[in-house]
């Protein structure tokens, strides 16, 4: 019986060996906001074992992983690992070709400066934590900079009023679609129209840019975030699930 052996390979980095080769992969992903993100590739369920427990035991907790929500047996690998399902995300590819909606009135949409949006920024992540909490945002949406980080104004178009920064879109272009990663207004400026302005007008500017459609991932428990992208034609296209261990 062939004998297989665990070895590091970087500080983040494992691999499963078998009559020198490889039998599997993991990898520790510290994000920007702060959780680390591990993830597997091997096709045989006891060396995912191993080099789960491996992963385990050298992060602390609570780590993550995100699954296709049509990979049953992957999802069982990490459940068996002592994960437990934290959330779902459906995916969209949302059409640009919309009719752009006027802002309220005494709202703009405009283009952002650094300083007001870090101060929009630090705003709309008090009001995630203090309500539903920032663990329920996906991992790759409006990462925390920490106060120390640039935040990149050319990615996003942000709504005014009396000279206040009150929501914002946040676009990524270097992917073969636009990725709309965030859509937020704050708290006492919404169920005004604005997300609908800011969204509308974000995709018209895109589809002038030579783009027919873009992505976007929104939480299935955000009821007002999947009415705003299903009203706009958005086609759900696949879902994932995310997970958590938080055993110490």
């Amino acid at each position: 019986m062939n004998t297989v052996t665990l070895s590091r390979v970087a500080d983040n980095q494992w691999h499963a060996i078998e009559n020198d080769l490889v039998v599997g992969r993991g990898h520790a992903a510290r994000r920007l906001d702060g959780r680390t993100f591990l993830s597997i590739d091997t096709w045989r369920d006891a060396v995912f074992d191993r080099l789960a427990a491996a992963m385990l035991a050298d992060q602390s907790a609570p780590q993550y992983t995100v699954v296709d929500e049509t990979d049953r047996e992957l999802t069982a690998n990490w459940e068996r690992a002592g994960f437990a399902r934290a959330r779902r995300e459906s995916e969209f590819v949302v059409p640009t070709e919309v009719t752009p909606v006027e802002a309220p009135a005494g709202v703009i949409i405009t283009t952002a400066s650094e300083a007001p949006l870090r101060e929009l920024d630090r705003a709309i992540r008090a009001e995630v934590e203090a309500t539903v909490g920032w663990q329920t945002m996906p991992a790759e949406v409006l990462p925390w900079q920490g106060g120390a980080r640039p935040l990149d104004p050319s990615t996003c178009t942000i709504a005014t009023k009396d000279g206040r920064y009150v929501g914002m879109v946040r676009v990524a272009t270097r992917t073969r679609r636009p990725r709309i990663g965030l859509v937020a207004v704050l708290t006492a400026e919404r169920r005004h129209g604005i997300a609908r302005a800011l969204l509308t007008q974000t995709l018209s500017g895109l589809h002038h840019a030579g783009f027919e459609a873009a992505t976007a991932e929104v939480d299935e428990t955000n009821a007002a975030a999947l009415a705003l992208f299903e009203g706009l034609g958005a086609e759900r296209t696949g879902g994932s699930v995310e997970l958590i261990n938080e055993r110490a």
